[in-house]
C-alpha cells in the first residue's frame, strides 16, 4: 500500500470520528475481518474437534438401550371403585411425577438387583470402560490416597464373616447405584404413560434388566396397595371396638337423663310439651265461644232494650233465630195481621172495626215475641258467663304448664347435648365401619393399577456413542475452541499492522507499507533446499541478493517500494523544508528491521533523481549497511571521526545513482561507539558534507539495546522510524519514543517494512487502502521484474 498520493493528509480526526460512530453498534466489519485473519487457527481447532471425535468414537464400547412403557390405568380399579367409595385420583402431573420417582429411587433398585443377583454377575459389576472413563477413573484413585480413611484401622478386628458381609453390602450398593445410574424414566406427553430405559453394553443385558424394572415396578404398586389396605384394616379395627363402646355409654347417658328429669317423649315431644300444645289449643277455642257468646248476648240484650215495638222490627231477627220455631211462628202470624190490615185500612179505612182489632191482635203478637226475645238474651247472658269462667279456668292452666314446661326445657339443654354426643359417635362409628368392610374387601384384591403395554425387545443397534452426533460436537467443540484461540490471538495483538495503527498508537504520520522482499526464485531455492537436501547457497550468491535488495527502489523506481520511499522523501522536504542540507536519520526498536535496507534505498532512490545524496553508515557495532552493500574499505566513518578526517577520505561512489557511501570499517570490539558519535569530530564531519549534499541519510543503530542514536539526536534533522509489521510491539515503540523526547519530537513519520500484501487486506478496515492493493498494483512494476532487474545489475 502506498500513501505518495496522499503523504500529508493526517486522517486522524476522521478515524476519531468513524470511532465515535461506531461506539454505539456492533463493528460486524471488524468481527469479520477477525474471522478471516483466524480462519486457519478455527480450522485446525475444528480438526482437532474431528480428532478428538474419532479418537473418543474409537476408545468408547458401544451402549445398547432396551426400553419398555407402562400405563397408569384407572379403568383396572372399577371393580375396586364399586366396593369402595373413596376412588383414587391419579389424574396429576404430580402423582405422575411421583410415579417416575419411585422408578428411579434404589428401594426398587434394590429389588431388581435381588432378583436379578446382579451384584454376582461380573457382566453387570465389571462393564467396559471409555478412554475417558478410564482416565476419571484414575484421577479418583490418585485423590483418594490424600483422602483420610480412619474406619480402616477398625477392620483389622473384625472377623472374616464380618468382612464378607460388609464387602457383600458394598457391592449391593456398588449395583444399586449403577443400576440408579443407568435406569431412564420419563413422561410420554402428556398421557399417563411412563417409558423406561436402561443402557448397558450388553444388549441382552439390557433388555433383561428392564423387564425385570417393569415387572418390579408393577409388583410394587400391588404390594404397596396390599400393606396400604392391611395397614387400614387393621387400624381400623382397634379404632372400631373404642368408638363402639363410646358410643353406647353415650346412648346410655342420654337415656338416663331422661328418665331422671322426667322427660319421657311420645310423638317426638316430652309429656309438658304435649300437654301444654293441647291447652293452648283448648284456650284458644275457648277465646273464640267466649267471644261469640258475648257477640249474641250484646245483640239481643240491645234488641230487648229497645223496647217491642223495635223488637219486632229489626231486621236481624228472623235471621238470627232462624232455628227458634216459636219465634218464627208468631213472626208469620204478625206479619199475616199486618198484611190484614194494611189491606182492610186501604179498603175501608184505618178506623173500620176490623182494622181496629187487627191493629189489637198485632200489638198482642208483638208483647209475645219481645218476652221471648227476653228470655232468649237471659239464655244467651248465662252461655256468655260460663264460656268466660271456662276461658279464665284454661288461661289458668296454661300459666301452670308454661312454668312446668319452663323447667323442662333446661333439662333438655343438657339432653340435646348428651344427644349430639350420642349421634356423632354413632355416625362415626357407622362410617368406620363401612371404611373398614370396604377394605377387608379390597385386602384379596389382586389387580394393580399399573400394567404393561410395550415389552422390553433386544435393542437393534446401539444407542450410542452416535458417529454423527459425536462428530457434529466435535466439530461445534472444535470450531469453538478454535475460534477461543483466535479471539485471544486477536487480542492479544500487539503490533503494527495497518495506519491506523500507527496513527491511533503513537500519533505519527504514517509513510507507507514496504513489501516483503521475497521473489519466486528465493522461495523456490528454499523449498528445493529443505525437500532435497542440497547445500545452501555460495556466499558470492548470497551477497548478490543482498546488494539486489538495497537498489530495489534505484533498480525498479515505479515499484510499491520506490513509491513508498519516494513519499518518505516529500514527507522530509515538507517538515525540513526550510533546510538547506537535511541530515535523515533511520532508526528501529529492535534489529533485523531492516533498517538499513530502508536507508540504502531511501538513499539511492533521492541520489537518482539527481540530489547530491550521502549515506552513512552509523551503526558501528554492527554495520550490516556496509556488508549487505558489499563494500571493501580499509577507513571507514570511525577513521574519518577519530583522525578528523574529511569525508572524501573515506566515501565511496555508486556508479550507477551517483550516491556517496560513508561505510563503517570495524576492527575488534569497540564500544565506545555514543561518544564518538556525539564527538566534536562527527559535527565537524556532518558540518563538512552539509557543503556538498542536499540528503544525508545516516543509517543509525536499533533504540533499543544502544544509545547511539540518542547520541547522534542533536546532529540530525529529523528522524524515520522503520518498524518490521506484525513483529514490532507496540509497547515497545511508545515506551521507546516516550523514554527519547528528542528523537521523538523528530520523527518524520514511520515505514512498516517487511509487508505480507496477502495478509494485509484481513487487517484493513471496509473502505481503507489496505482493501484496495489489487487495484493499485497496475501502477507498480511486477515484483518479479524487479527482482530479475536487480541482479541482472548487481551482476554486471
Amino acid at each position: 500500500m502506498n500513501y505518495a498520493s496522499f503523504p500529508f493528509s493526517n486522517r486522524l480526526p476522521a478515524s476519531r470520528e468513524d470511532a465515535r460512530e461506531g461506539s454505539d453498534f456492533i463493528d460486524l466489519e471488524r468481527l469479520l475481518a477477525m474471522a478471516k485473519r483466524q480462519a486457519k487457527v478455527v480450522g485446525v481447532g475444528a480438526v482437532i474437534g474431528l480428532l478428538l471425535g474419532l479418537v473418543y468414537l474409537q476408545t468408547t464400547p458401544p451402549t445398547f438401550t432396551a426400553s419398555t412403557r407402562v400405563l397408569i390405568d384407572e379403568g383396572m380399579n372399577k371393580m375396586v371403585d364399586e366396593v369402595s367409595a373413596t376412588p383414587v385420583n391419579m389424574q396429576t402431573d404430580a402423582a405422575i411425577l411421583s410415579q417416575i420417582e419411585i422408578i428411579k429411587s434404589a428401594r426398587l433398585a434394590a429389588v431388581v438387583v435381588d432378583k436379578q443377583k446382579l451384584d454376582q454377575n461380573p457382566n453387570f459389576m465389571r462393564p467396559p470402560q471409555s478412554l475417558l472413563s478410564t482416565l476419571v477413573g484414575y484421577a479418583r484413585g490418585f485423590l483418594q490416597i490424600f483422602r483420610s480413611t480412619p474406619e480402616i484401622a477398625g477392620r483389622a478386628a473384625l472377623t472374616d464373616a464380618q468382612r464378607k458381609a460388609m464387602a457383600d453390602a458394598a457391592r449391593k450398593e456398588q449395583a444399586v447405584a449403577m443400576l440408579q445410574a443407568n435406569i431412564e424414566a420419563e413422561r410420554s406427553g402428556r398421557s399417563y404413560v411412563i417409558s423406561m430405559a436402561y443402557r448397558s453394553h450388553d444388549p441382552q443385558l439390557a433388555t433383561e434388566i428392564t423387564r425385570a424394572y417393569a415387572d418390579a415396578f408393577v409388583a410394587d404398586q400391588l404390594d404397596a396397595s396390599f400393606d396400604a389396605t392391611e395397614k387400614a384394616a387393621v387400624w381400623l379395627q382397634g379404632r372400631l371396638e373404642e368408638l363402639r363402646t363410646s358410643s353406647q355409654k353415650a346412648a346410655l347417658e342420654v337415656e338416663k337423663f331422661r328418665a331422671e328429669n322426667g322427660l319421657a317423649a311420645a310423638r317426638g315431644e316430652t309429656i309438658a310439651e304435649q300437654q301444654l300444645s293441647d291447652l293452648n289449643a283448648q284456650l284458644i277455642l275457648a277465646q273464640a265461644d267466649t267471644a261469640k257468646a258475648r257477640a249474641r248476648y250484646e245483640q239481643y240484650r240491645t234488641i230487648v232494650e229497645s223496647g217491642p215495638e223495635a223488637a219486632v222490627g229489626n231486621s236481624t231477627l228472623s235471621a238470627a233465630e232462624a232455628g227458634n220455631p216459636l219465634i218464627s211462628e208468631l213472626k208469620k202470624r204478625y206479619a199475616g195481621v199486618s198484611k190484614r190490615e194494611q189491606e182492610i185500612s186501604a179498603g175501608f179505612g184505618p178506623n173500620h172495626p176490623q182494622a181496629v182489632a187487627l191493629r189489637k191482635e198485632q200489638t198482642d203478637l208483638a208483647n209475645q215475641i219481645f218476652r221471648e226475645l227476653s228470655q232468649l238474651s237471659e239464655t244467651y247472658r248465662n252461655e256468655f258467663e260460663v264460656a268466660q269462667s271456662r276461658e279464665t279456668a284454661l288461661r289458668n292452666s296454661v300459666s301452670e304448664a308454661t312454668g312446668q314446661n319452663s323447667s323442662a326445657n333446661q333439662a333438655q339443654v343438657r339432653l340435646r347435648e348428651l344427644q349430639q354426643q350420642a349421634t356423632a359417635l354413632s355416625t362415626l362409628y357407622q362410617t368406620f365401619l363401612s371404611r373398614y368392610e370396604e377394605a377387608s374387601q379390597q385386602r384379596s384384591f389382586p389387580i394393580a393399577k399399573v400394567r404393561v403395554i410395550s415389552e422390553a425387545t433386544m435393542p437393534r443397534g446401539p444407542s450410542s456413542p452416535r458417529t454423527s452426533m459425536v462428530f457434529g460436537l466435535a466439530l461445534v467443540l472444535g470450531v469453538v475452541l478454535g475460534a477461543a484461540f483466535g479471539a485471544l490471538n486477536e487480542f492479544n495483538e500487539r503490533f503494527f499492522r495497518t495506519a491506523e495503527d500507527v496513527r491511533e498508537r503513537l500519533g505519527v504520520k504514517f509513510l507507507g507499507y514496504l513489501p516483503l522482499i521475497t521473489s519466486n526464485e528465493d522461495r523456490k531455492d528454499a523449498g528445493k533446499t529443505g525437500n532435497m537436501g542440497t547445500p545452501p547457497p555460495s556466499r558470492a550468491a548470497e551477497l548478490v541478493k543482498r546488494r539486489a535488495r538495497m537498489r530495489i527502489a534505484v533498480d525498479s523506481p515505479a515499484s510499491m517500494f520506490a513509491e513508498t520511499l519516494r513519499s518518505t522523501k516529500i514527507a522530509g522536504d515538507v517538515v525540513l523544508q526550510d533546510i538547506g542540507s537535511k541530515v535523515i536519520g533511520v532508526i528501529s526498536m529492535l534489529p533485523g528491521e531492516g533498517k538499513s535496507t530502508v536507508a540504502a534505498n531511501l538513499a539511492g532512490l533521492i541520489a537518482s533523481n539527481g540530489a547530491k545524496t550521502l549515506l552513512i553508515d552509523a551503526d558501528l557495532r554492527n554495520p550490516g549497511l556496509s556488508r549487505s552493500l558489499g563494500i571493501d574499505a580499509e577507513q571507514g566513518l570511525v577513521e574519518a571521526v577519530v583522525n578528523d578526517l574529511g569525508w572524501q577520505a573515506v566515501v565511496k561512489v555508486d556508479r550507477q545513482s551517483k550516491m556517496a557511501i560513508v561505510p563503517a570499517v570495524v576492527r575488534g570490539r569497540f564500544s565506545h561507539t555514543s561518544e564518538l558519535l556525539s564527538s566534536a569530530g562527527m559535527r565537524r564531519f556532518i558540518d563538512d558534507a552539509k557543503a556538498t549534499f542536499d540528503y544525508i541519510i545516516v543509517d543509525l543503530p536499533p533504540l533499543g539495546p544502544v544509545v547511539d542514536a540518542k547520541a547522534f539526536a542533536p546532529l540530525a534533522d529529523g528522524f524515520v522510524l522503520v518498524a518490521e509489521w506484525g513483529a514490532t510491539p507496540r509497547p515497545l515503540v511508545r515506551s521507546g519514543l516516550a523514554a527519547e523526547p528528542q528523537i521523538a519530537g523528530k520523527i518524520l513519520g514511520l515505514v512498516l517494512n517487511k509487508v505480507d500484501l496477502k495478509k494485509l487486506p484481513r487487517y484493513g478496515a471496509y473502505g481503507g487502502s489496505e482493501q484496495f492493493l489489487e487495484r493499485y498494483s497496475s501502477y507498480y512494476i511486477d515484483k518479479g521484474e524487479t527482482k530479475t532487474k536487480a541482479k541482472a545489475k548487481v551482476a554486471s
